[in-house]
């Protein structure tokens, strides 16, 4: 069963003049405060990357026969169950999963981690790096939890990993969870090896893959991981949907994440007065309440369109755009580019930098009313790291955005760029030239701070 094919739009991937894929809101023009409009430079794809066309086309063409999944006997029901469910299978193809892993359709990576956090064995302990998203780093309360610093190359990632782990008791359950990519820096992480450290000492890995999987393939079978975790809004889906995929036994033998219907198979009442419960064991014993289909249905679209597109032509195209970017920033002596593993680490199109003279919020500002582009300035919901980064104390407070600091005076935050898919030339060639012009000339616009935040002058 599928939706009317009279209904869907074309759906063969396609590119426009630049090589870059078609995306919701490349046209869109903004004012800009020196005068007249330009075509928005939306340079934050690490917060949020926009729909792909196809996606959107995909979910309208699906819309009108939306649905209850699971419990309805009607055809529109059925129909959506049937979407739901191939959904999933198509997820579970895109990340190469084993026989016998789940997919379970959460929010978010943040979601899914949180997930994952409630179901771990009694008495876990759990290795994290202390440059993880928050997402990852701040889940796990109910366990034992041990940070580690920052590593200043892939190898001594592994190395650290392996200490903590051989001093640790053997015979209890443990995680380590680890980025991909970082969301700071853009830099690859060394996943597969950090998966052999942590089955020789009998710990499982959890892999955020938020910022991984929209620049690379991510497959659970090669890189030998326990699960993954990644979000739709990064993957050109952003419906409010996201993933756990993964072993089924921790899943399995943990309470619902969420109690009620969906997760329920049996609920009777007791003499006593009370109610006994017996739940699914399957992906549907996480996924309580009506699931989001059309979240689930935009990200295995998503998952369709990259692989069609094919991730070698992507990776390809999207070097040239890092190199682009970074041989600009790298002609500008002012800028200093924030980095782990160094100039030469391999990343994703995810590059963070600060600018001496400047506050970060006040170029961000800049960049967006004099030139349309779209960055992000701030701590990047990652505070220990950057911090570290910074030169400043990994263990000092701070908000995610820009902190109370006029323009012109230093913060303790960092400017962000990032791009992909769909993101043409001519977006990062503006960016550049903008970064030159500013640091050059300075900004052509007085600015303010209102509630932490820099803005135009009115």
């Amino acid at each position: 069963m599928s939706v009317s094919t009279a209904a869907a739009a074309d759906r063969s991937v396609c590119r426009d003049t630049s090589g870059s894929l078609p995306v919701l809101g490349r046209d869109v023009t903004v004012p800009l405060v020196t005068g007249g409009e330009v075509t928005y430079a939306a340079l934050d794809y690490a917060a949020s990357a926009p729909a792909l066309q196809r996606v959107w086309d995909d979910v309208a063409a699906y819309a009108p026969y939306y649905g209850s999944v699971h419990r309805g006997a009607g055809y529109l029901s059925q129909l959506s169950t049937d979407l739901f469910e191939n959904a999933r299978r198509t997820v579970e193809e895109f990340l190469d999963c084993r026989d016998g892993d789940q997919v379970v359709f959460t929010r978010s990576t943040t979601d899914s981690l949180n997930l994952l956090a409630a179901a771990l064995p009694a008495d876990c302990q759990v290795f994290v790096f202390e440059t993880e998203h928050h997402a990852s780093l701040l889940p796990w309360r109910d366990a034992r939890v041990t940070y580690l610093n920052a590593p200043r190359t892939p190898g001594e990632a592994v190395a650290t990993l392996e200490r903590a782990l051989a001093e640790r008791d053997p015979h209890g359950p443990a995680l380590v969870c680890v980025t991909g990519a970082s969301n700071v820096t853009g830099e690859l992480w060394p996943v597969r090896e950090l998966a052999a450290a942590a089955h020789t000492h009998g710990a499982r890995i959890v892999l955020d893959a938020a910022q991984l999987a929209p620049h690379h393939p991510v497959s659970v079978r090669e890189l030998d991981v326990d699960w993954v975790a990644f979000s739709g809004h990064k993957l050109y889906a952003p419906f409010g949907s996201g993933v756990l995929a993964g072993r089924a036994d921790w899943l399995t033998a943990a309470e619902p994440y969420l109690a009620g219907g969906g997760a329920s198979r049996k609920v009777s009442r007791r003499v006593d007065g009370g109610v006994d419960v017996e739940w699914h064991e399957g992906a549907a014993r996480h996924e309580a309440g009506s699931p989001n289909v059309i979240g689930a249905y935009s990200i295995a679209s998503a998952c369709k369109a990259l692989t069609e597109a094919g991730f070698d032509t992507l990776v390809a195209r999207e070097q040239h755009l890092i190199d682009t970017v970074r041989t600009g920033l790298a002609e500008v002596p002012e800028v200093r580019v924030l980095s782990l593993f160094g100039a030469d680490a391999p990343r994703v199109g995810v590059i963070s930098f600060v600018v001496e003279g400047w506050n970060s919020s006040h170029f961000a500002a800049a960049l967006s009313a004099e030139y349309g582009i779209g960055v992000r300035d701030g701590l990047f919901c990652a505070h220990p790291l950057v911090r570290t980064l910074l030169g400043s104390d990994p263990q000092s407070q701070g908000e995610c955005g820009a902190p109370e600091a006029a323009p012109g005076e230093k913060s303790l935050n960092a400017i962000r760029v990032s791009f992909g898919a769909g993101t043409p030339d001519e977006h990062v060639e503006r960016f550049v030239r903008a970064v030159k012009e500013l640091v050059r000339d300075g900004a052509k616009w007085n600015y303010r701070t209102v509630e932490g935040r820099c803005v135009p002058a009115v």
